[in-house]
């Protein structure tokens, strides 16, 4: 049994389908172990299946029951007409979107909250049902949601009655990280990836010859500006040393753990030294970004060049000695290394160097010759050379989701419009999700989300008209 999706108006919103004749024509649609059903228009039972749905719309006769919704292969005549945009809605645990000539079936397979969140692709192609592999920190169990297909490559997931925080979702289906991932990989892949509202400021990659001063520099910053910047915990597969703490110094974990996440798109960059793997994650840097700090990462050329690689919007900084005898005098001094190792650290600096001025990778470079000026000068590059603006966050308004409501999409706006039970008439708080500032995306946040209540009864309001 199904529900379907459909326009306000059908049953709240929501068609319902049962036996017809004794004869259970979605028998094992909607599930990968059922009869091989096609559920293609055009032959077969789904063909008379739409015939018998579009009689019972025009008669206004829904039926009853109690399994969820069909794959939108079914409703293709309810949505004919909406050119703005239509977002399926759950009435239970499961939503169908089709793209292109997938049809991408999420929601939790259960009839409870605790039920595991799933993701099933029926192939209209080949007609087989395909289990994806998952990449992603996905939404805990909820009890409904929202789908709408966002410019054919990802599909935004509005959660009911969920924490502010955690309301709103991407599950990317054809983006380039979708597609890097599914061509290393061969089979096919989707990737969830946190809806953030706002943005952040963008990290910061500091790099530099060993001895150039960039880590006195990082300090003065974390000491003059405690609550505007953070550090990233770096991952490693050596074992702790010392008085070294799991999650303060490092975050200590096993090889194939982080081989895997390597393999599957987590880290920002990574190296292996002596034996050991070393490496920054997308999720360390977003968690300095979601505690409203501005995250610093210190790291090599050659990490460097990984992050600019990757989908990070950061600000590069390379930190330049005046000279190699200047650099050499700087390594002596410190007298922590033996003469092997000094020579060793010269010649990397040499290449170093090089590369930070004629690789492209960094916006800035900066000449430490005296620090206290070279200090002044990175403020200016960060825009803290004036007054220091408050770092506040908005505090995120809730969106949840009532029984009746309706999901339109009109050019960069999703508009949510709650429907009163009683008489079906929009009361004066619905929501608008501005997604036309999204930066970002799996494996980690997508940032730049603006959400507002507006008055839904008004005729035209900041480019959105009252939906029919």
């Amino acid at each position: 049994m199904f529900y379907l999706g459909g326009p306000t108006g059908l049953d709240g919103g929501c068609m319902v389908l049962g036996n017809l004749h004794n004869l259970d024509l979605l028998d094992g649609v909607g599930r990968s172990d059922g009869p091989n059903v096609t559920p293609q228009i055009g032959s077969g039972y789904p063909y008379r299946l739409n015939i018998v749905l579009e009689a019972l719309v025009l008669h206004g006769e829904p039926l009853k029951s109690s399994y969820g919704e069909a794959p939108a292969l079914f409703v293709e005549d309810l949505k004919e007409g909406f050119s703005n945009g239509f977002g399926l809605r759950s009435k239970g645990f499961k939503t169908c979107t089709d793209v292109g000539d997938k049809t991408f079936v999420i929601g939790c397979n259960g009839n409870d909250s605790a039920s595991s969140l799933e993701v099933q692709i029926y192939d209209k192609s080949r007609g087989e049902w395909v289990i994806p592999a998952v990449l992603g920190t996905k939404p805990k169990p909820y009890e409904g949601h929202s789908a709408v297909l966002l410019n054919e490559d990802q599909i935004m997931i509005i959660i009911k009655g969920s924490n502010p925080d955690d309301c709103i979702w991407f599950l990317e289906v054809d983006t380039e990280y979708v597609g890097q991932q599914r061509g290393a990989s061969g089979t096919e892949v989707v990737a969830w990836s946190k809806g953030v509202r706002g943005d952040a400021e963008k990290p910061v990659v500091i790099s530099g010859p060993s001895g150039v001063g960039k880590g006195t520099l990082i300090n003065m910053l974390m000491k003059e500006f405690p609550s505007m910047f953070g550090f990233s915990v770096s991952h490693t597969t050596r074992a702790p040393r010392g008085t070294e703490k799991n999650g303060v110094h490092y975050h200590f974990t096993e090889r194939s753990i982080m081989e895997k996440d390597i393999k599957d798109g987590k880290f920002l960059e990574f190296a292996s030294v002596h034996g050991n793997l070393y490496g920054t994650s997308i999720e360390e840097v977003e968690a300095v970004a979601d505690s409203g700090k501005r995250c610093i990462l210190d790291i090599d050329v050659q990490g460097a060049k990984l992050v600019r690689a990757s989908s990070l919007d950061a600000v590069f900084i390379f930190i330049s000695p005046p000279s190699m005898r200047e650099l050499e005098e700087r390594l002596r001094l410190r007298g922590t290394e033996t003469e092997e190792q000094v020579q060793k650290r010269l010649r990397n600096a040499e290449a170093e160097i090089e590369q930070g001025k004629s690789s492209g990778i960094f916006d800035h470079i900066l000449c430490n010759d005296n620090l206290e000026k070279c200090y002044e000068n990175l403020k200016k590059l960060l825009g803290l050379d004036g007054s220091v603006p408050t770092n506040t966050k908005p505090s995120p308004e809730g969106i949840d989701l009532p029984p009746n409501y309706s999901v339109s999409k009109i050019d960069n706006k999703i508009l949510i419009k709650r429907e009163a039970p009683e008489s079906g008439n929009a009361t004066k708080n619905s929501i608008v999700l501005d997604i036309s500032s999204l930066k970002g995306g799996a494996p980690g946040r997508t940032r730049g989300l603006n959400v507002y209540a507006i008055d839904s009864c008004s005729d035209r309001i900041n480019g959105l008209h009252k939906p029919s």
